[in-house]
């Protein structure tokens, strides 16, 4: 055997075990570090601008167009797109978790190729952008000069020019984004002014175009040249315009007597912004700020790392009175709540020692275990290091599980070594090889019991498989890890470091105290086991009435994706009317920006103006909020966005306000509560969509589960539908495209090519100055020119009516679509919520569809596997243990106690108002491991005793009696173990309660359902599978026949 080998030879094993030690710590160093393995699907973003279109033309001409190519992708989950009223728009394609983010963005870009020559030329000539990035921002930066010397514009430049790039191309960064903007060349025209000298905005823009038109003069005397040249040189012209004045002197007209008109006789030129629709403050001073997205697949720590890193380089080269600071910052939640579980690890080790020493009373017997277990969790890293995986908190939680089954192994071990020398008199080297012949099938039956209940983890799909995959593959693999050490290891050193036992008399202080106590306990339940394995029948009953509540508590549960965490984060959303200036929502959020300082809890804030988690707009806002670390407030981030949603909602009625904590696992969305979209699904129109929008809040409202229901967009807003009359257009010659052009110029602005910047190329714009862009007689006096070559006003052609539009306009999956999130009221879960909308949404009239998005669709595609994923668990560990003992009957004795064990995961799950979520089914797929593994060790005996002729029921007594200590003493171990979990506090310990308490549950139940129903399962399933003795011993001297033929090959 195995084991036996080890015994002899305890230099290879502790070889064995350096070997795996010096794996582990290596491995300690590389592996990388993250809060969670990377779970959101891939998504690719293809971002368009259409200068000076509406949403609606956004929509129809460029998303719709994009998205019907967009069907049929490898891979694609679905796709949503957004078309705001200032020209922009955006589609993000998601793919289905596993999909390779670069081959999916390749697949995408090919299939807007298909179709790009059909989008209108303003948007070709803006370009299409394609990223991968995930929802949500890493970081906020915001730039600031302390002393004033840099205008805001400047700040916005110097980020263009020197940091936007350098930060960009940083491993692990997915986007980065500006709420401020870069510089260009803005030519303020002047109607008036063009009037004047019979010009149009149309012959503004071409003349800037072509007299900045770049000239490739070539070399002069490039070969072939005669043999005599000696001089080669380049040749350029001067055609690009490189500044103000350059720009001043473009001429629009020269007369036949020398008069000639130039750019600045009619409009103002000046370097201004790029956009003037964004804006931001930090701690309510003036910035620029820029936040930082995450690419797939990259490691949060790491890249956040890199950033600060980058930031303090190139801060050495900031001009004199220029500064950053990070007011918002996730990676340090994410590190405290790693070093949360870190403690709980370490925690959970002392305990599960305190424990063995208290069973075992004996040093050495306690430092077994205490040397095996590191080696074993060492070994899992390095196994976790060579597959590519991360520490991340899912797969430090199961490393905490493992703890105590790792030690169960060890204690197994031990302990039968222990109580051989005591009963036989045997010195450590004879008890071990009498020791392990007894307790290695029990330890290969454990092993494959644990590591099979988990592989159906292995097989799940979605955002929910990545955690199930992490948890399940490091629990395996630290199981693995342990039953070969207690094969090999330990045995080794139970051989070599135990010492034999001289002193037989009864132990003194506590450790006496202790063990007559124990003695006690052992022999009630010896007496008491007699007379519930002769009650078979009754025993059975209880059985069936607690399996019965459980199947019944279990379906009642209320259900959920993962629990939400206090990151210390709040994001505040502003919404103002769709009308409102810029001015209107800079107002607001100066209120909001006061109303933050006197929350005490907040520790810095970033507002930007422009845009939302709803869209960009002018009317629309969003705060960034630190709050302080956990030690230093009472309020949860909950409370505290509860208190100022309250404050900011009532207190300024002239915007929507409200204030959200960002879900677990930011990748997965923007903020906590469900998801979901409603669809127009018979071409009703936006309009009929949006009274059923309206008709749901109304429902909402009134509905005792859902509380905080709102639409994200913007709203519909004042809009001006010019009807342009071609009749009387063609009767004075003017065309209609040079009506839409001069409106599309002087209202929109127009985008007339780019021009070097001190070496930064920076566009061009066109347009109406301020003050003739201001009421609707400003568009009817705009003048275009006829056939005839005169002025003509436009407000002779068009008729001006006042309508409403959409600010922004959105589609899922090619349908209109508004996006909108709910919450569950305090007591009911977000499987209330979803349940409770679709009822809701049954009342909407036909034609209305809902769909669930974001962590809300991976939460629905994880609950309609959940029962599978329990039942094939089931299913292989029976099969498994069927195999193992050549046997149905014992692996039916063994799993009848599993329904008992979850049943105490439900009941406590239930008291403590916790979910049935992703954490809960961990702790349901580890109790049926452990379960199983507590039956196993008793029906091993049992089995055993069984065979070699001792009466059924004698056999059941026996080994109850045998493996009562065993089984408590893991037991105890294990629960310990789990105890700093159930009481963890701070970042990270929602999840970290949520598994503590689904397991801890269960072992509560599980343990002594074991040992009081286990001894009747055996004596009920033996005499209903009506097994004889003669059969279990012939199985098993097969089953030894093989083993020692096995090892005789292997020796030969």
């Amino acid at each position: 055997m195995l084991s036996q080998f080890f015994i002899r030879r305890p230099v290879f094993s502790w070889v064995i075990a350096i070997l795996i030690t010096m794996a582990g710590a290596l491995a300690v160093n590389e592996i990388p570090v993250a809060q969670y393995p990377d779970v959101a699907p891939p998504t690719i973003s293809i971002s368009t601008t259409y200068p000076g279109a509406s949403a609606q033309d956004v929509a129809e001409k460029v998303n719709s167009v994009i998205e019907e190519e967009l069907n049929g992708a490898d891979g694609l989950l679905y796709y949503s797109s957004t078309a705001t009223s200032t020209g922009t728009g955006q589609i993000d394609v998601t793919f289905k978790p596993g999909t390779d983010p670069q081959l999916a963005q390749v697949e995408v870009q090919n299939k807007v190729s298909n179709v790009e020559s059909t989008l209108p030329s303003e948007v070709r000539a803006q370009g299409l952008q394609f990223k991968r990035s995930n929802s949500g921002f890493l970081m906020v930066v915001t730039l600031r000069s302390a002393n004033g010397s840099m205008s805001v514009q400047d700040l916005g430049d110097y980020f263009t020019r020197n940091i936007k790039n350098s930060v960009s191309r940083l491993e692990g960064v997915g986007s980065v984004q500006l709420f401020g903007s870069a510089l260009a060349m803005r030519v303020w025209v002047d109607p008036n002014k063009l009037s004047k000298y019979n010009l149009t905005v149309a012959e503004v823009a071409s003349a800037i175009s072509a007299q900045n038109a770049q000239i490739s003069g070539g070399i002069l005397a490039a070969p072939p040249t005669p043999k005599d040249q000696t001089i080669v040189a380049m040749i350029k012209g001067s055609g690009t315009l490189d500044d103000v004045k350059a720009f001043e002197n473009v001429i629009l007209k020269s007369g036949s007597d020398g008069a000639t008109v130039y750019l600045k006789d009619v409009a103002k030129v000046e370097i201004g912004q790029n956009s003037y629709n964004f804006s931001s403050k930090t701690d309510g001073q003036p910035g620029v700020a820029f936040a930082v997205s995450l690419a797939p697949n990259a490691n949060a720590l790491a890249t956040e790392g890199r950033v600060q890193e980058t930031m303090k380089q190139l801060a050495q080269y900031f001009p004199d009175g220029m500064d950053y600071v990070i007011p918002y910052n996730t990676a340090p939640n994410i590190e405290q709540s790693l070093e949360q579980v870190m403690h709980t690890l370490f925690e959970a080790m002392v305990l599960v020692f305190i424990v063995m020493f208290v069973f075992l009373q004996n040093i050495r017997y306690t430092i077994i275990p205490a040397i095996v277990v590191p080696v074993a969790l060492l070994g899992t890293v390095a196994v976790l290091y060579s597959l590519g995986y991360s520490v991340n908190v899912l797969t430090m939680f199961a490393m905490v599980l493992a703890i105590g089954i790792l030690v169960d192994d060890a204690i197994v071990v031990v302990e039968n070594v222990e109580r051989i020398m005591a009963t036989e008199h045997l010195s450590p080297f004879d008890a071990t090889v009498k020791a392990m012949p007894q307790i290695s099938g029990a330890i290969i039956g454990i092993t494959l019991a644990l590591c099979t209940v988990f592989v159906p983890l292995l097989f799940f799909s979605g955002s929910a498989g990545v955690i199930y995959q992490q948890f399940a593959i490091t629990i395996i693999v630290s199981i693995i890890f342990s039953a070969f050490l207690a094969l090999t290891f330990t045995p080794a050193l139970c051989a070599t470091v135990l010492k034999p036992i001289t002193d037989h008399g009864e132990k003194k202080g506590f450790f006496g105290w202790f063990n007559r106590n124990f003695t006690r306990l052992t022999t009630a339940y010896s007496t008491r086991t007699e007379r519930w394995v002769t009650r078979g029948g009754r025993m059975m009953i209880i059985w069936l009435i607690l399996s019965a509540f459980m199947g019944w508590k279990y379906m009642s549960l209320p259900t959920g994706f993962i629990p939400d965490e206090d990151q210390g984060l709040i994001m505040t959303n502003i919404q103002l009317n769709s009308n409102a200036s810029a001015t209107r929502t800079d107002e607001v959020i100066q209120k909001v920006e006061q109303m933050l300082k006197t929350i005490p809890e907040v520790n810095h804030y970033v507002t930007v103006r422009g845009f939302s988690f709803n869209g960009s707009g002018l009317n629309a806002g969003l705060a960034f909020i630190n709050l302080k670390d956990h030690k230093d407030r009472s309020r949860s981030a909950k409370e505290i966005a509860a208190e100022i949603t309250g404050k900011l909602y009532f207190g300024i009625p002239e915007a929507i306000i409200f204030a959200t904590v960002p879900p677990a696992i930011m990748s997965l969305g923007t903020s906590s509560g469900v998801d979901f979209v409603l669809q127009d699904r018979s071409s009703m129109g936006m309009e009929k969509l949006r009274a059923a929008s309206n008709q749901l809040l109304a429902l909402a409202q009134q509905s005792p589960v859902l509380t905080g229901m709102r639409i994200t967009g913007l709203g519909t807003g004042p809009m001006y539908y010019i009807d342009i009359d071609r009749v009387k257009a063609t009767q004075q010659g003017v065309s209609i495209s040079d009506i839409s052009t001069a409106l599309s110029y002087a209202m929109g602005g127009s985008y007339v090519g780019t021009f070097s910047n001190k070496g930064h190329i920076q566009n061009i714009w066109v347009q109406a100055d301020q003050s003739f862009r201001l009421t609707e007689d400003n568009i009817k006096t705009l003048k275009v020119k006829n056939s005839s070559g005169d002025l003509v006003e436009i407000g002779s052609m068009i008729k001006i009516s006042h309508q409403s539009a959409e600010t922004l306009m959105k589609r899922f999956n090619s349908f209109p679509a508004m996006t909108m999130n709910v919450s569950a009221k305090d007591g009911y879960s977000s499987g209330d919520a979803r349940a409770e909308l679709e009822r809701l949404v049954a009342q909407l009239p036909s034609g209305v569809g809902l769909e669930w998005t974001g962590a809300t669709f991976q939460e629905v595609q994880a609950g309609s596997q959940a029962g599978m994923m329990l039942a094939m668990a089931m299913i292989v560990v029976f099969l498994v243990l069927a195999a193992l003992y050549e046997s149905w009957a014992i692996p039916v004795s063994a799993l009848l106690i599993v329904p008992l064990g979850m049943l105490g995961t439900v009941v406590l799950t239930w008291l403590t108002g916790k979910q049935n979520d992703i954490y809960f089914n961990v702790g349901m797929i580890t109790i049926i491991g452990l379960s199983a593994k507590n039956a196993i060790l008793i029906v091993e005996f049992a089995k055993d005793a069984y065979a070699s002729g001792k009466g059924l029921v004698e056999s059941a007594i026996e080994a109850a009696k045998l493996r009562f200590r065993p089984i408590l003493m893991t037991s105890f171990a294990f629960i310990l173990g789990v105890v700093p979990l159930v009481y963890a506090s701070g970042a990270g310990s929602a999840g970290q309660n949520a598994v503590g308490i689904s397991v801890i549950g269960g072992m509560l139940a599980a343990t002594p359902f074991s040992v009081i129903f286990v001894p009747t399962f055996f004596v009920v399933v033996m005499k209903l599978f009506r097994v004889k003795q003669s059969k279990l011993l012939r199985s098993q001297e097969n089953l030894h026949l093989e083993d020692t033929h096995g090892s005789q090959e292997g020796m030969h």
